[in-house]
């Protein structure tokens, strides 16, 4: 990657793709398509606008566009002027948004007519002294261009927890290009490709390697609203060759195909991640594209990939549900992963033999942590975040992923959840997490989890919408250990990210 002063900006990738294919396409958007050189020049001009505005290399900039060439079109112009744009998903509603405006401390903000109505209630938003809507003007003359670094701050992304101060992920241009060749090796990006990149970050590496990205046309902000027959409407228009996209949505997609009998004879692979995919989910997409190469991605917003497993050797795992916790694959190329004993409190060591007698042996459950140049070093204006979740050790960032899990005698890492929803019940640790995979392989469970409950063991399920509740209760109580009472939900509580993962926090909160 180079010396981490040396000059670089992000956007200079954008540059190459340019200067190779001008009238490609770029971006497909609803009904309309941008070329990579079109592209280039809107992204300069809006650059200039900012710079014209007030705006200037070090600010904070507040995003809050839907996925949109508008979306991409502002961001890079931010990031072309040294400044850093602060992303907020299209799902926040008003008090995650003005949690975000506390960490992130914003000189302005570009958004839709949301903003607007949002600044006549929120004081938060009330504070940020420049606002503009997505629109720009171009006087004719161009702007001269600030010189960033690799370590100059390029995007501020936030986790998805719903409850206490945000954690604020800080990427550098130099962070952002480690990042694009981690996902590059993993995912293959090609100049040839056509893509749907359902996750945000993904398009962004596109235009830095001339594919063409297809936004989906669904709003990643009521989840439920997809419609699959449009997103098969886009896919066979613009011959799109790669989906990457949330677990939700490829599920979704995958059901109408086989309720419809549909073929996508284009599509070639398939990533997913952002959530869990069990073996049961993962026989819904082998059997709606049983020749196409689909790839569970497992990582985190600080670090992503860490491990990949093909969803064929994923779908043999169905028997050992309960024995053996979730296969996630191999570990990445970019990645460095370990387990270590699940501590609780902040681990403060900085020699390695420290590190070492953390270290659990294959077989043994722990907590996952990895390193690596597309690791997340820091969170922005949250020490507290960085003491909890990093550990340096000799100059090496290993992240704590909150998840647990091991590795067995080849390799191989397996998932058994995340560290806070271990179970010690009379003196044995559960894995509710292992049970969640057991759940979706029972007739009529479209997912469930278990927690403790009044101090009972208790069994959590939302039905599908023929599901029946006694053959359910049925097939759990046969199971090796002995829940106080089964709750059915009609719809468990989801990440409001992916709309994939059970969101914990809301669903404790409920059961109280």
């Amino acid at each position: 990657m180079g010396n981490l002063s040396e000059s670089f900006n992000i956007v200079d990738l954008l540059y190459e793709s340019v200067r190779k294919h001008p009238g490609k396409t770029a971006i497909i958007y609803k009904d309309k398509q941008i070329s990579f050189g079109e592209f280039d020049k809107q992204v300069s001009e809006t650059a200039s606008y900012f710079l014209n505005k007030g705006i200037v290399k070090g600010d904070r900039v507040m995003v809050f566009v839907p996925m949109s060439i508008d979306l991409y079109r502002t961001v890079l112009a931010i990031f072309r002027i040294g400044a850093t744009a602060v992303f907020l998903d299209e799902w926040v509603g008003k008090k995650r948004m003005e949690e975000c405006c506390k960490v992130a401390q914003c000189k302005a903000i570009i958004g839709n007519y949301k903003v607007t109505i949002l600044s006549l209630i929120s004081s938060e938003l009330r504070k940020i002294p420049v606002k503009h809507g997505v629109s720009w003007s171009f006087s004719g003359t161009m702007q001269a261009m600030p010189v960033t670094t690799n370590e100059d701050t390029a995007l501020i992304t936030f986790t998805t927890g719903s409850t206490g101060t945000p954690k604020a992920a800080k990427r550098t241009h130099g962070f952002l290009k480690a990042q694009f060749e981690a996902l590059i090796q993993k995912i293959g990006v090609g100049e040839d490709e056509v893509d749907m990149p359902v996750l945000p970050i993904v398009l962004l590496m596109n235009l830095a390697t001339g594919a063409t990205s297809v936004i989906a046309d669904y709003k990643a902000s009521k989840p439920n609203s997809l419609k699959p027959a449009r997103i098969i409407e886009q896919l066979e228009k613009y011959h799109v060759t790669r989906i990457i996209a949330s677990p939700y949505f490829i599920k979704q997609i995958a059901k109408y195909v086989i309720e419809s009998n549909s073929h996508l004879p284009g599509v070639k692979n398939i990533f997913t991640g952002g959530a869990p995919v069990f073996p049961a989910e993962a026989e819904i997409y082998y059997k709606a594209f049983p020749a196409v190469n689909i790839e569970v991605v497992y990582g985190s917003t600080e670090s992503e990939p860490i491990s990949s497993i093909n969803v064929q050797t994923l779908i043999k795992e169905k028997e050992n549900i309960l024995s053996h916790g979730l296969n996630v694959g191999k570990i990445d190329k970019s990645a460095e992963v370990m387990i270590i004993k699940i501590i609780d409190d902040n681990i403060n060591i900085s020699a390695n033999e420290d590190l070492i007698r953390l270290q659990q042996p294959a077989g043994t459950i722990g907590e996952i942590i990895v390193a690596g140049k597309h690791v997340l070093r820091e969170y922005f204006n949250n020490v507290e975040a960085l003491k909890r979740n990093k550990i340096f050790v000799e100059g090496k960032c290993w992240h704590r992923t909150g998840d647990s899990g091991y590795f067995d005698a080849y390799g191989t890492l397996f998932l058994t959840g995340r560290c806070n929803t271990l179970i010690n019940n009379n003196g044995i640790t559960i894995a509710p997490f292992i049970f969640e995979n057991y759940f979706q392989t029972i007739d009529g469970v479209e997912m469930g989890t278990i927690l403790m409950v009044n101090n009972k063991l208790t069994a959590i399920i939302e039905l599908t919408a023929d599901g029946k509740k006694e053959p359910v209760k049925q097939r759990i109580n046969i199971l090796p250990i002995e829940f106080g009472q089964i709750i059915f939900f009609k719809q468990l509580p989801r990440d409001p990210r992916h709309n994939s993962k059970i969101d914990y926090q809301k669903l404790i909160s409920i059961l109280k």
